[in-house]
C-alpha cells in the first residue's frame, strides 16, 4: 500500500474537503480515465483494491496509472481508552478527492474493455465516478 516515506509532521488536523478539483482534471497519461463526481476520502487500501480489480480485468493488455496518492494521515485512539491524553496514533492514510479529479487512467486497451475494468474498479470506491476519454489536443 502507498504512503509517504517521510513527512515534516506526523499528524494532521481533520480539515474540510470542499470545492472542486483545481488540477488533475484531464486525462494526461492514458487514453481513458476514471473521474470522481463527488468529494470524499479514499484510503490506501481502497486505491490498492481498485488497482487490483482493474489490472486483473485488463490482464496483460494495457497500462494502469494511479493519479492520486494517500498523503493525509488519519488518527484513531485505541478502543476503551478515555478521551484526553493527546491525539491518537496514525491508523491509516487517505487521499482527499474533489469532484472532477481523474483518479485512474488506462492506455493500450479497447474502450469497452476499459469501461468494464473501470466499472469493476469503481465498485471498490466510496465515491461516484464517471468514465472519461482523453480529449484530443489540436
Amino acid at each position: 500500500m502507498r504512503q509517504p516515506k517521510r513527512r515534516k509532521f506526523r499528524k494532521d488536523f481533520k480539515g474540510r474537503n470542499r470545492g472542486f478539483a483545481k488540477r488533475g482534471t484531464n486525462v494526461s497519461f492514458g487514453e481513458f480515465g476514471l473521474k470522481t463526481i463527488e468529494s470524499g476520502r479514499i484510503t490506501a487500501r481502497q486505491i490498492e483494491a481498485t488497482r487490483r480489480a482493474i489490472t486483473r480485468h485488463i490482464k496483460r493488455g494495457g497500462k494502469v496509472v494511479i493519479r492520486i496518492f494517500p498523503d493525509k494521515p488519519i488518527t484513531k485512539k485505541p478502543l476503551e481508552v478515555r478521551q484526553g491524553k493527546g491525539k491518537g496514533n496514525v491508523e491509516y492514510w487517505v487521499a482527499l478527492v474533489q469532484p472532477g479529479r481523474v483518479m485512474f487512467e488506462i492506455s493500450g486497451v479497447s474502450e469497452e474493455l476499459a469501461r468494464e475494468a473501470f466499472s469493476r474498479g469503481a465498485s471498490k470506491l466510496p465515491v461516484k465516478t464517471v468514465f472519461v476519454k482523453r480529449e484530443i489536443e489540436l
